[in-house]
């Protein structure tokens, strides 16, 4: 099985890989659609440089390599993605022979935590219409990292069967400091989850949004409330 799981940035994504990587079943890749991402759009990123050199910015080969045989011949291979690197550019025809899943938050937390590591995020840097644009493209299953969070091991499992994917403990916890295949940005955005051992916590009241960053929150909110409504229930 083939796992692409729709993302934007500051999610609980890198949990959910590490999470995944730690099934002896399963393989796991990181963003592999960044370099290309940062060479279509020219969009100035921490660590640019650093990352289109440690990737291929040919979309078409990335694909390719995400279709063919799954790595070290594992029978699953988890593939963590952000949907706003999906840009004109980037195919999409084989979105329809992978198991799509979408992982959501509320954007009020996504915007509070994005700026804290790169400032003046737009709606495009943060995904939520892009997310939307996806799932109406090729459906499947929608799932909240607030839940998860609430209930890892109940909502793993819900996922798990959501996917026909047999349900394995060790996704509740990984190894501290990282993963193998952790991307070469891991080091300016994975600080938190580099430090876990597995899932946070309940979170808490949602962030307060400063008012220059309002409007964003304003145009994500209705994707996000769009994709909650289908999403699975804790």
């Amino acid at each position: 099985m083939k796992i692409a799981m729709w993302s934007g940035p500051r999610n609980l994504s890198t949990a959910m890989m590490y999470a995944f990587g730690n099934r002896a079943d399963c393989a796991v890749v990181d963003e592999p659609l960044y370099a290309a991402y940062l060479e279509l759009t020219g969009i100035p990123h921490p660590m640019h440089d650093e990352i289109l050199a440690a990737q291929s910015k040919d979309p078409a080969q990335v694909i390719r390599g995400l279709m063919g045989p799954n790595p070290d011949g594992k029978p699953h291979f988890y593939q963590k993605h952000m949907t706003q690197h999906m840009v004109h550019g980037v195919p999409r025809d084989w979105m329809a022979d992978v198991t799509n899943v979408f992982l959501i938050r509320h954007p009020a937390r996504v915007i509070a935590s994005y700026a804290a590591k790169r400032e003046n995020p737009t709606l495009g840097d943060i995904g939520f219409r892009q997310q939307a644009e996806l799932f109406d493209e090729v459906g499947g299953v929608v799932i909240d990292s607030h839940d998860i969070r609430d209930g890892p091991e109940a909502m793993l499992r819900k996922l798990c069967d959501a996917i026909g994917l047999d349900w394995d403990a060790a996704m509740l916890s990984w190894p501290k400091g990282g993963h193998k295949d952790d991307g070469v940005w891991a080091s300016h955005w994975y600080g938190s989850v580099w430090n876990s051992t597995g899932f946070a916590g309940a979170e808490g009241p949602l962030p307060e949004v400063p008012d220059d960053l309002q409007d964003v929150l304003q145009a994500a909110l209705p994707f996000y409330e769009r994709l909650k409504a289908v999403k699975i229930s804790p």
